[in-house]
């Protein structure tokens, strides 16, 4: 019998040599990488802003996508993500002036999270008071003007809501590059140490949760 055995065991050594091999000899099988993060498709088209920032409209708007690789929505009135879509709208200047601006950010920050964006324009500008709730928009009436959230301390996806969860450094970058981009005012919180070009980066009062980008009327094409 334990000739038997001792055949037996042999013969299973034989059919699987490496049954007892240590496993330090052989390296694991690479993990396979997360899927990559697809960029949404963008309804492109020139589009006209129509008067003045808190008194006009909006001509052929482009939609700024609920989510992309860079950046969220977030909806101030209802406190969650996305934004609703009507308020999303902007001109092609302005929209690719928020992409490329978070795309850049995010390269220079690639452990940070995506940036969250708030309200732009209606899709054909016009009034954005307070019947569209809360304390409602005086401009953001022809789609040059967007709310950008301020990057939290603890790397949550939503918007701060005291000046205490804002990183400041990611903040002062922010500013920073849609000043370099163009930006014909960006107005920041008061209770934020935010700095920048005297006329260009302005404290005003609601604004210690996000950033207000506000274009020129005129730049280069979108």
């Amino acid at each position: 019998m334990a000739g038997v055995a001792l055949a037996t065991l042999l013969l299973l050594l034989a059919l699987a040599p490496g049954a007892f091999a240590r496993t330090d000899q052989f390296p694991a099988a690479p993990t396979a990488p997360p899927p990559a993060e697809v960029a949404p498709e963008l309804a492109w088209r020139e589009s006209t802003p129509v008067g003045l920032w808190w008194a006009g409209r909006l001509r052929r708007g482009v939609q700024l996508p609920a989510e992309g690789p860079d950046w969220f929505t977030w909806d101030p009135v209802l406190k969650r993500t996305p934004d609703r879509g009507w308020r999303r709208w902007g001109t092609d200047r302005l929209v690719r002036t928020v992409v490329d601006v978070l795309a850049a950010y995010r390269l220079a920050n690639p452990r940070e999270p995506r940036v969250g964006v708030g309200d732009l324009s209606r899709r054909h500008g016009g009034d954005f008071g307070v019947r569209y709730g809360l304390l409602g928009h005086g401009s953001h009436q022809n789609g040059l003007d967007v709310d950008v959230d301020y990057p939290r301390q603890d790397g949550h996806q939503r918007r701060p809501h005291k000046p205490s969860q804002v990183d400041l450094r990611l903040a002062q970058d922010l500013v920073d590059r849609f000043v370099a981009a163009g930006a014909r005012t960006v107005y920041v919180g008061p209770s934020l140490s935010l700095k920048g070009p005297r006329r260009i980066v302005v404290p005003l009062v609601h604004h210690d949760d996000h950033l207000h980008v506000r274009l020129p009327l005129s730049g280069p094409p979108g």
